[in-house]
Parts: structure tokens; sequence; C-alpha cells
């Protein structure tokens, strides 16, 4: 091929396994519980680390820090640094975060409005399989626990 075809060596279509691990990324950014909470907390405007940690009830400093730096290497939220004493930072949602914001308040309704279907269901299941009950808890118990502490890359 010549040089006028590169476009199409070096760009791999987004189908089967590249769409698959395209999707699975995406969603280990912004599925997580954290990511959901931090965007949420910006969605009026900027905010300071302090601010930030205040509004999102339960995050450990740690987490906060992890996820601020994850969402500002996906371009998601802007760290703008002051220089002033002492150094002031504010975190804002970039554009792409603003869009995100869509997708996030149609989730966030719809699990509003099947919470109750939700907890229902759950318990029916819990009567049908009891024997499944508590390795249920388990497996959501260990997901909660590898959310909370990231693998090491």
């Amino acid at each position: 091929m010549t040089d006028t075809h590169t476009d199409v060596r070096n760009e791999a279509p987004l189908n089967g396994h590249n769409s698959c691990k395209a999707i699975a990324e995406t969603l280990a950014r912004i599925g997580d519980k954290w990511t959901v909470l931090v965007v949420g907390a910006l969605q009026n405007g900027p905010l300071r680390y302090s601010e930030l940690r205040r509004e999102v009830a339960g995050i450990s400093q740690r987490m906060l820090t992890l996820t601020l730096k994850g969402l500002e290497q996906d371009g998601i939220v802007e760290r703008t640094m002051y220089p002033t004493i002492p150094p002031r930072v504010d975190y804002e949602l970039t554009e792409l975060g603003c869009d995100l914001l869509i997708p996030l308040k149609a989730l966030f309704e719809w699990a509003v409005k099947n919470r109750s279907l939700m907890l229902d269901a759950r318990q029916k299941f819990e009567q049908k399989h009891p024997q499944n009950t508590a390795a249920l808890k388990s497996f959501t118990a260990a997901v909660e626990a590898d959310r909370q502490s990231p693998a090491e890359e």
C-alpha cells in the first residue's frame, strides 16, 4: 500500500474484539461508583479537593485521588492549579465530562424508578434459591472489595 492508505492500515474497525475492548475500558472508567459520584458532584461547577471529599460521602482520600487522576487521564475532568500560598487546585468537568452527565442522569432516573422492582425481584430470587443467596452476597462483596482497591498496573 502507498502512504495515501495509511488510515486504512492504522485504524482497525470497531467490531468484534475491538468493540468489546473499547466498551469494557469505557465501562471500567465510568461504571465505577466513585466515578459516578465524583462526576455528579462536579456537575454544578468546579470544586476543590476538600470540597469534593465532603460532597462524595464515604470516599477515602486514596480513592478520591485515584478517581480524579483516572478522570483527568481520560479527559473527563480538568485539574487547574493556582500559584497561591497555599496552592489551590480546582477540579472541573471538561466538555467530555459534561457530555457524560447525559447518560448518567438517565441511569440515575432509571435506578430511582426501578429500585423497588429490583428489590422485589431480589427478594423473590432469595426465596426461590436460598442456596445461592450466600454465594451471591459473597460474590457481590468480593466485587465491591476489588473496586475499593484497584489492581496494580
